[in-house]
Formats: C-alpha cells, sequence, structure tokens
C-alpha cells in the first residue's frame, strides 16, 4: 500500500512516499532554515509563504523519486495539526486538492504521532508499551506508547519547549539559528561541570518538564559574568546549558520507564539528533536494563515519510476524512 505524506507544520516543505507503513520510496524535504537565520527564529507569515511556493515542486519530486503515478497510491496523509495554523493550513489544502483530483482518501495526522512512529520505521521489532520521549523547538512530551499506537501522556512542558530553549540561548549568545546543532557542537569542546545551571522540576515527583528558567539562568549568568570581567569560554557555557537539559529530559524519561517497569525506551523529534541526549539515555537507560531506540537523523526532523508511515496502520483501522478537513494550531494525540 503506497501513501503520500505531506508535511508543513513549520518551516520544512516535506512530503514523501511509504509502502506498508516502512519502506521509505522518496522522501524530499525543502529546508527555510536559511530564511529564517537571520530573524534569529521562524517567521510564521514568511514560513507560509515558502510553503506556497514549494510544495508542488517538492510533491512532484517526491513521486517522481518513488517511481509511482497518482493511480498507484491508496491514500494521502498530511499534518493538520499541530503547528503553526498557516503553515499546516498550505499542505492541507495541497493534500485536499490531490485527494480530490485523483480521488484518492485523505487522512488527517497529528504531527506528534508522526514523530512517534517514527522509530517503528527504524526499528521494526520495537517493544511495546515502551516510553517515548518527544522533544523539538516546538514540542517536550513523555508518552507511554501501547499496542496498537494508543498512549497514555505522562508530562508535557510548562512553558517552553527544549529546543526553544536552545535557540533562544544561541540567539543570546550570539550563536546563530537553529540552536540544537550549534550548542551540541560547541559542547564537545567545553567544560559541562563549568556552571552549575539549575535542573529545572528535575527533583519534583511527577513527569512535567520547565526549559523557561534554564534559558533565563544562562542570560543572568552571562550578564553577571560580563559585568565583572570573569565571562568562561563560550564553549563552557553551550556545555554547561546542554548538561542541564539533557539532565533533565533523561531524568525524568529513565525515571518514568522504571516506574513503570518498562524496558525500552524511545527518543523522537528534532533534539533526538542532539549527541549528548542519545548517550546520556543510552547510558541511563542500561542502569536500569531498558533498550534505547531512535530514528536516523532524517527521521528526527520534520518529514513526510513519518507522516505517510503512521498514515498505513490509521488507514487500516478505517481512518478517512472529507474535503472539510481543516488544520488545527493544537491538538492532543489522546
Amino acid at each position: 500500500m503506497n501513501i503520500l505524506g505531506i508535511e508543513t507544520s513549520c518551516d520544512e516543505t516535506a512530503a514523501a512516499v511509504v509502502t506498508d507503513g516502512r519502506k521509505i520510496r522518496s522522501n524530499i524535504v525543502a529546508s527555510q532554515i536559511e530564511l529564517h537565520a537571520k530573524y534569529g527564529g521562524i517567521v510564521p507569515e514568511l514560513a507560509s509563504r515558502k510553503h506556497v511556493e514549494a510544495i508542488n515542486y517538492i510533491v512532484d519530486q517526491a513521486m517522481d523519486e518513488a517511481s509511482l503515478r497518482f493511480d498507484e497510491l491508496e491514500a494521502i496523509a498530511v499534518t493538520n495539526r499541530p503547528g503553526l495554523i498557516g503553515a499546516l493550513l498550505v499542505g492541507v489544502a495541497a493534500a485536499k486538492s490531490l485527494a480530490y483530483c485523483h480521488d484518492l482518501p485523505l487522512l488527517g495526522i497529528n504531527h506528534i504521532e508522526g514523530h512517534i512512529y517514527a522509530n517503528f520505521m527504524e526499528h521494526e521489532a520495537l517493544p511495546f508499551p515502551h516510553v517515548c520521549l518527544t522533544v523539538s523547538g516546538g514540542h517536550t512530551l513523555l508518552v507511554e506508547v501501547q499496542e496498537g499506537w494508543k498512549y497514555e501522556i505522562l508530562g508535557t512542558t510548562q512553558d517552553d519547549a527544549a529546543g526553544e530553549a536552545y535557540d533562544k540561548v544561541a540567539q543570546y549568545l550570539g550563536l546563530g539559528f537553529p540552536g540544537g546543532k550549534i550548542i551540541d557542537d560547541l559542547a564537545k569542546e567545553g567544560d559541562s561541570d563549568a556552571i552549575q545551571f539549575p535542573r529545572p522540576m528535575l527533583d519534583r515527583d511527577n513527569y512535567q518538564f520547565s526549559f523557561s528558567g534554564i534559558k533565563t539562568a544562562v542570560r543572568f549568568f552571562v550578564e553577571k559574568a560580563k559585568a565583572a570581567g570573569t565571562l568562561p569560554p563560550i564553549v563552557d557555557i553551550a556545555a554547561s546549558f546542554q548538561a542541564a537539559v539533557v539532565d533533565v529530559l533523561v531524568g525524568k524519561t529513565v525515571r518514568a520507564a522504571k516506574a513503570k517497569n518498562l524496558t525500552a525506551i524511545t527518543l523522537t523529534g528534532g533534539v533526538a539528533a542532539n549527541r549528548q541526549l542519545r548517550e546520556s539515555m543510552r547510558e541511563a537507560g542500561a542502569e536500569i536494563g531498558a533498550e534505547v531506540y531512535y530514528p536516523p537523523i532524517q527521521l528526527c526532523t520534520d518529514n513526510g515519510a513519518m507522516i505517510a508511515g503512521v498514515a498505513y496502520p490509521k488507514y487500516q483501522e478505517g481512518l478517512r476524512d472529507g474535503l472539510d478537513l481543516n488544520a488545527f494550531a493544537s491538538g492532543s494525540i489522546v
């Protein structure tokens, strides 16, 4: 079964064709990083306009690379929640037009479910239930994933997502955008014990997150150190900041896995590409006898393959949406 997946929830215009939920026939992504970098973050209106310009070309390229015609598709899937509303509307409009023109079933997909499913596309023997940490620029979510792709939300961020904190700290330090990879690369050369930034909510007996305080702590530290003439190397600031974020993410996730007696942990979302997060989660998982899984880099960041992939089990369950499918800036997976 061939499904075309379309993803435009933020600043990547993406389309992919996936067979039977796992075999990726094509996976095309057009990034807007250079456009938004000079603003230090995503500008929603500019993102939407770029999606309009790119969407038809990206879909055509995905179909060409898959060597398929539209009459060889069984369905079209599109992210319709959550995300930037203007960006989502571009993808939804394109998917509805294609579904109508080619008389194909239409499926609206939750962006977060796509990220959660991405691990299954790489690890067919992924055990259920398992704990999944979905962490990106817009989302930080801890979920128990059960057989049949049913979810129990264990915790969410109470303010900034972890990826957003990376971007804001990088912007404040004048490092560029997006901040995740820049800080991760710098952290390799720094001393993670140089500065003791706070680990918000790590000592609380729950699975909630908060990252606003960490970025504020970095700002206050830098301002005070500059005034005193004692500013440490940027690599040490980057390493210490990253250590604080990773400690919280790993600590909460491993605590959940241990409490629920689960032996599998998955990472997904853009921040799942972070080197230290992967290494620390593997080490902490091993201490409690839990295997840690994560997708390849191209399935961590936003992409159409994860949308086409998760659409496959939903199609089999009978999910169909009409041409009145709408986009929503928010939307829970449960």
